[in-house]
């Protein structure tokens, strides 16, 4: 069973506490749940087990505003602003191990962007892994891990899994326009260039709201998985809101956000 969830822009803390949410709502109710959502203030956001203390300048990310939260998943630093963001959670014992649940999702992934007419769009294999096992402050951006999305072998979307109590969490960041290359400008000290990755508007000439990516992808779980998928209803989604607002004060704990 798919269920679908569009919510409106939030802050980081509350963003992650949402997606957690999702994990137990997945487990209790054997749902699989697709949110699409994006970020009301730019957010620089970390990995679970990034290395990030003393990497970077805390005063550049307050004087352009920048808020900073660590993510449930895994994976490396993103700049949430001008990108849209996608979570999936899942009962575990519905979703096979990582790879076949990663190969699951992004097949819906690259569903939605081909009905958006994004036709280029590939998943990145073996000759693509260059930095992912490099430690240190990268970028998410940096190279295309394997299985993930790319268009024109530069990297489109980047995501990353948790699985933890009978449930997955797989979210990430769909750019729309290329402002991952600030990251560098924020960092203590400084790195390899970036490459430049690819973003929707580099694809379509134009780009999409939200509402309209989450419509795009609604759309590709119900000819590709579940045709009656439907939206959450009120019910349901107050329940997360309020299980989100009790895990919110974890994501908002410098504790958390800066333990390594």
């Amino acid at each position: 069973m798919w269920r679908l969830l569009h919510t409106p822009a939030a802050r980081g803390a509350f963003n992650m506490a949402l997606d957690e949410a999702l994990m137990t709502y997945a487990r209790d109710t054997a749902s699989w749940v697709l949110r699409v959502y994006t970020w009301s203030v730019p957010t620089l956001s970390l990995g679970r087990n990034q290395t990030a203390r003393g990497g970077y300048d805390l005063r550049a990310l307050g004087e352009r505003g920048i808020d900073v939260v660590r993510r449930p998943t895994g994976g490396r630093a993103i700049l949430h602003d001008r990108e849209i963001t996608y979570a999936v959670a899942a009962p575990i014992e519905d979703a096979g191990d990582l790879r076949e649940s990663y190969v699951r999702i992004n097949r819906l992934l690259l569903a939605g962007l081909r009905l958006m007419g994004i036709g280029a769009v590939d998943i990145a294999g073996d000759a693509d892994r260059r930095g992912r096992e490099q430690p240190g402050l990268l970028p998410c951006f940096h190279f295309p891990s394997m299985g993930e999305i790319t268009l024109d072998g530069r990297k489109l979307v980047g995501s990353a899994q948790w699985r933890c109590d009978g449930a997955l969490l797989q979210h990430g960041s769909i750019l729309v326009d290329d402002d991952q290359m600030q990251l560098a400008s924020l960092l203590t000290q400084e790195q390899t260039p970036m490459p430049r990755p690819a973003t929707l508007r580099q694809a379509l000439g134009d780009v999409p709201t939200d509402r309209e990516m989450a419509d795009t992808l609604f759309a590709a779980v119900r000819n590709e998985e579940e045709p009656c998928a439907i939206e959450l209803d009120g019910d349901a989604s107050r329940g997360l809101v309020e299980r989100a607002n009790a895990l919110q004060a974890h994501y908002l704990d410098d504790g958390w956000t800066w333990r390594r």
